[in-house]
C-alpha cells in the first residue's frame, strides 16, 4: 500500500474543500497547515449573510471579464482569503505555515499571505495573472506547483 506524501494528502483536502465553493466561474479551495496539522480551511463564495453567487449576481460573467484582472468586481472572497480571516477570527497563528491552494493564487491573495507570514505555497492548477507570478518569484515565500 503507497501512502500519499503530506504534499499529496493535504492537497487532496484542498480539492474538497473546493467542493463547497459557491462561484459559479471557477471553484477554489486552500488550507493553511503548520506542522503537518491543518490551521485552516477557505473556499470562494460571497461573505457570510449575504446571498451566494449566481449567473444572475456574477458581475464578472456579466461584463465578461477575464480571469486573473479587475478582482474587485467580484462580490466573492477567494479561497486564500477566507482561509486566512478564519484563522484570524478563530486566533490561529498561521505565520510560517503552508498554504496548499488548487490554483495559483492572484495578486490579492499573494499579499496578504506573505504580510500573514505564509513561508510556503503548494498549488496545483493555473492561473492568469503575472504580477503574482512576478510577486511571488521576487518574495522569499518557497513555491511548488504540482
Amino acid at each position: 500500500m503507497k501512502r500519499p506524501s503530506w504534499d499529496e494528502y493535504f492537497l487532496k483536502i484542498t480539492f474538497d474543500a473546493a467542493e463547497r465553493a459557491t462561484c459559479v466561474k471557477r471553484k477554489v479551495g486552500a488550507i493553511i497547515v503548520k506542522n503537518n496539522r491543518i490551521l485552516s480551511t477557505g473556499y470562494n463564495g460571497a461573505p457570510k449573510g449575504l446571498e451566494h453567487c449566481t449567473e444572475a449576481t456574477c458581475l464578472r460573467k456579466k461584463l465578461n471579464i477575464p480571469s486573473g484582472e479587475r478582482h474587485e468586481l467580484c462580490r466573492g472572497l477567494h479561497a486564500e482569503q477566507n482561509a486566512i480571516i478564519q484563522a484570524a477570527v478563530y486566533g490561529v497563528n498561521i505565520e510560517g505555515g503552508t498554504l496548499y491552494c488548487t490554483f495559483q493564487p492572484c495578486v490579492i491573495c499573494v499579499k496578504m499571505m506573505l504580510n500573514a507570514g505564509i513561508k510556503r505555497l503548494v498549488y496545483k492548477g493555473d492561473y492568469p495573472d503575472k504580477l503574482a507570478e512576478a510577486m511571488l518569484k521576487e518574495s522569499k515565500m518557497e513555491v511548488e506547483r504540482v
